[in-house]
């Protein structure tokens, strides 16, 4: 009897050692074979041109597509914490929450870097809890968004990265009882986030070197005084730039088209401003909304804000530098219409936007003084 009874005790304990073989043999398979889940949320900006007459410059619409694919990866064990405030003094930057934050710091971080076109950054799985959450997906890519919006609005000097062409990837790795993800920012396979006209690091490492040499040169005329030196900047523009009109110019939105082709639209002339009014240590922002122009039509266009005095003033160096149509003079007045405004003049055809995208974060903006200065 006592024979029977163990033989059937282990049998029982053979059923279950098996069943356990069994259990983590499938969970081994499972991992090995079943592949990652890999979300791409891609921030794509259409640039769609607007006919203005005198002024043309970018729509950004957001637009955030999700792709499945299935693909295997290993652990990214070595991950840079971005958790550190890399951007001081940023005026977006400051309006974001933690994740946003995190996101925007290594970008920041990476900026040289990104100059080869396919630099990865990699956050490891620093966003577990936000994409363990329902719709997490979704809200990393709103947060990535907005951190994409204030990063561009606080650096001028992005004008090799398009944006537009670079992805947030969020792969997702299950093991037996656990789930990591790896999240990085990067092109899409076998391309590049070059902005168009950039082909190469040594392009840009030499556009680059173009505008730092056109910055020293303006920098050497400067003076101190914070009055004298936004004068000097703005009149730098007004009478060194030409209104792109054709959009021919390479980099006609950015800050190469202004400082090295000397050709380019509003946001170049903005961001060519802040680049310099930074360089000098004077608190600018970019700022963008519509315009109704001498003709009538309103339009999508940029501008910016400066701090004198402790006062904020608005400067429209795009319209300070009017194209002449037809027969006609431009007197000396009118390049300093649109410099150093308060409300009062600047509202009267010139209305703030605070999303940059549809849909996307409404930032705020300095308290603009309601008289000129």
């Amino acid at each position: 009897m006592k024979s029977k009874i163990v033989t059937f005790f282990l049998f029982i304990i053979m059923v279950i050692l098996i069943g356990g073989f069994l259990f983590v043999g499938y969970a081994i398979y499972n991992d090995m074979f079943s592949g990652d889940v890999i979300k791409k949320l891609h921030t794509d900006e259409n640039i769609v041109p607007i006919d203005v007459g005198t002024e043309t410059t970018i729509v950004r619409k957001k637009t955030i597509g999700e792709t499945i694919s299935e693909i295997f990866t290993s652990d990214n064990e070595d991950i840079k914490d971005y958790s550190q405030d890399a951007s001081v003094g940023k005026f977006f930057y400051e309006q974001l929450n933690a994740t946003q934050k995190s996101i925007y710091n290594g970008l920041q971080e990476s900026k040289d870097k990104m100059m080869n076109g396919t630099y990865k950054i990699e956050y490891g799985n620093k966003y577990y809890d936000i994409l363990e959450q329902e719709n997490g997906s979704k809200q990393l890519g709103d947060d990535y968004q907005t951190a994409i919006e204030a990063f561009t609005h606080d650096n001028a000097d992005l004008f090799y990265i398009d944006v537009s062409k670079m992805y947030l990837n969020m792969e997702t790795r299950k093991k037996a009882f656990k789930t990591t993800y790896n999240v990085y920012i990067a092109p899409e396979d076998g391309k590049t986030y070059f902005s168009d006209g950039f082909n190469s690091e040594q392009q840009v490492m030499i556009a680059k070197q173009k505008i730092e040499q056109e910055r020293d040169y303006i920098k050497t005329n400067l003076t101190g005084n914070t009055y004298k030196d936004i004068k000097i900047i703005h009149d730098y523009l007004v009478d060194n730039l030409e209104y792109d009109e054709g959009y021919r110019s390479k980099g006609t939105y950015t800050l190469y088209g202004a400082l090295v082709e000397h050709r380019c639209v509003c946001e170049g002339y903005t961001r060519a401003f802040k680049y310099l009014a930074d360089s000098a240590g004077i608190k600018c922002v970019l700022m963008q909304g519509t315009a109704t122009n001498t003709q009538g039509k309103t339009e999508k266009h940029a501008w910016n804000a400066v701090q004198l005095k402790g006062n904020w003033y608005l400067i429209d160096t795009t319209w300070d530098d009017p194209i002449i149509v037809g027969r006609g003079i431009i007197l000396s007045s009118t390049h300093y219409k649109y410099y150093l405004k308060g409300t009062r003049t600047f509202d009267k055809d010139h209305r703030l936007e605070r999303r940059f995208t549809d849909g996307g974060k409404e930032f705020t903006f300095p308290k603009i003084s309601e008289s000129d200065y």
